[in-house]
């Protein structure tokens, strides 16, 4: 059968299916994209946390003015933790109390802008992150304001008998707790809204046909569904508020200072390299042995 006539000589119709598609090797292009981020990491995380290592193992002999010699003084970390460990059990006792209440206002908050709020829900997530835009230090400040002796907060306390005629709220830990669980509760909140606002109502209405209470409705169906974001809230909380000093210098006294504010003092007032260097890394490593146990119970070792 000779071919028609409006094909090339010789040339013949493909009746089979296509060849494979081969694809070929990717260029260079998705490296070269990636540069950028790679090299801040590199120049502004890896670089300073190799030196921050190298610091921590000078010799504490040594001083700002006559130069630091490296000794590898390993023995900068345990002593540092025997001088300071009340600092360290004082800042994750502060940050989990602090996630408490803040778990205790944050999540009816998150499920309510997320599932009850209607129309009202992009201004309610404005409130919630318009304190953001002010400076954190600002914001410590107004609560300083707000917990001081001749406050409305501490009036209204002694005027209802909790609290005595002398007793206050300001350069205690309640204080602290409290100023903790303000700065840091918007990163527990958003979390907490994204994973609740996608879930499917109809679940909570088939719970409910299936004769299960509110309470096991939340336990079985709501939880479950909003852990992911109640993991990554819980992460985004703690890990900045373990190492915080603001809130435990405006709103304490030096027998509320956590962890943060020994290092700050032992870089900027002491001097004390080696020693602020060694209690940075004793810091790091207790919060990511808290982040992965918890990630462990979790079952939710993904997230990372």
């Amino acid at each position: 059968m000779s071919p028609p006539a409006h094909l090339p000589s010789g040339s013949r119709r493909r009746t089979g299916p296509p060849p494979p598609h081969r694809p070929g090797r990717p260029g260079l292009l998705p490296y070269l994209l990636l540069l950028p981020a790679a090299a801040w990491l590199v120049l502004f995380f890896a670089v300073p946390l190799v030196q921050l290592a190298a610091a921590s193992l000078y010799d504490p002999a040594g001083s700002l003015a006559t130069g630091y010699a490296m000794g590898w003084a390993f023995g900068n970390y345990p002593d540092a933790l025997a001088a300071y460990w009340p600092q360290f059990g004082r800042s994750f006792g502060y940050t989990g109390a602090a996630l408490v209440l803040a778990l205790l206002a944050g999540y009816p908050l998150a499920y309510a802008i997320a599932q009850k709020a209607g129309r009202w829900k992009n201004l309610l997530l404005v409130c919630v992150v318009a304190p953001m835009f002010t400076s954190f230090l600002v914001r410590t400040l107004a609560w300083k304001t707000i917990l001081s002796d001749n406050g409305w907060l501490v009036g209204l306390l002694r005027d209802v008998h909790l609290l005595g005629a002398d007793g206050r709220l300001l350069a205690t830990p309640v204080a602290v707790v409290l100023g903790l669980t303000y700065n840091f509760l918007p990163f527990l909140v958003l979390p907490l809204y994204a994973s609740l606002e996608r879930l499917d109502p109809r679940l909570l209405e088939a719970a409910g046909d299936l004769y299960a209470g509110p309470w096991r409705t939340f336990r079985r169906v709501t939880l479950p569904l909003s852990m992911p974001g109640l993991v990554a809230g819980t992460l985004l909380f703690f890990i900045p508020a373990s190492g915080d000093y603001i809130n435990a210098e405006l709103l304490g006294t030096p027998n509320e200072y956590m962890i943060g504010n020994v290092i700050d003092s032992a870089f900027l007032v002491r001097l004390d390299y080696p020693q602020g260097a060694a209690l940075s890394f004793l810091l790091m490593a207790a919060i990511l042995a808290v982040v992965f146990g918890y990630l462990r119970r979790a079952g939710t070792e993904e997230v990372l």
